[in-house]
């Protein structure tokens, strides 16, 4: 007589797993954070170009030299658009003021001219920088004049500063427009032509920025 087989066991080692009593199989659910995690997947390299876009931008300085702001990474920085026949243009030495007396701590005041408002800048470079200097004594840095407002022309610090990717974006509404940036190369607090350099708020927002480290 040909015995039975015994019946077929699992090895201990080898048992199917089955889900757990908390483990969700809804297929509905399983979709979502698929979803999910290719969404934070291809979030986190778009917010790390947003954070370096600022400093990376491509510019041209006063002289017409290519550069970037990279040389001025690791420092507090009040980005203005500038204009030498605006009823703001004394700010320019409000401006140059901040820049001596907070220069030593790690922070810079750049001037980008621009044409943009009521064409109140229609003078070259070399122009501008010859009535900076001789009107205002300016000593910070200056960048060649560029377009600020949206457009294919536009400046590409200013559209790190206002366009989508910006943390406050929203178009420059005027000459003498500031921008106040961390050391970390992000942007912090905007300022409209309205508010001079030696504003109360400016200067708590500045002194904030300085005393974190980079």
């Amino acid at each position: 007589m040909t015995p039975r087989c015994a019946a077929s066991k699992w090895p201990e080692s080898s048992q199917p797993i089955r889900p757990t009593s908390h483990t969700n199989t809804n297929p509905n659910h399983l979709m979502k954070l698929t979803l999910l995690t290719l969404a934070l997947t291809l979030a986190l390299p778009t917010l790390h170009a947003a954070d370096k876009s600022l400093l990376d931008a491509p510019v041209k300085d006063i002289a017409g030299k290519a550069t970037t702001l990279k040389p001025y990474a690791g420092k507090v920085l009040l980005i203005v658009n500038t204009a030498s026949q605006c009823g703001s243009t004394p700010q320019y030495a409000g401006l140059e003021a901040l820049h001596k007396k907070f220069g030593t701590r790690g922070f810079a005041v750049l001037g980008f001219p621009s044409n943009d408002f009521g064409e109140q800048e229609p003078a070259d470079n070399a122009a501008i920088k010859k009535f900076c200097t001789a009107t205002y004594n300016v000593t910070f840095p200056l960048f060649a004049k560029s377009q600020v407002k949206p457009g294919p022309e536009q400046n590409p610090v200013f559209t790190a500063l206002t366009g989508p990717a910006s943390p406050l974006p929203g178009d420059v509404g005027w000459n003498f427009a500031k921008f106040l940036v961390g050391r970390d190369g992000k942007l912090l607090k905007r300022f409209d032509t309205s508010v001079e350099p030696d504003d109360t708020d400016l200067l708590k927002a500045l002194e904030s920025a300085l005393a974190k480290k980079p």
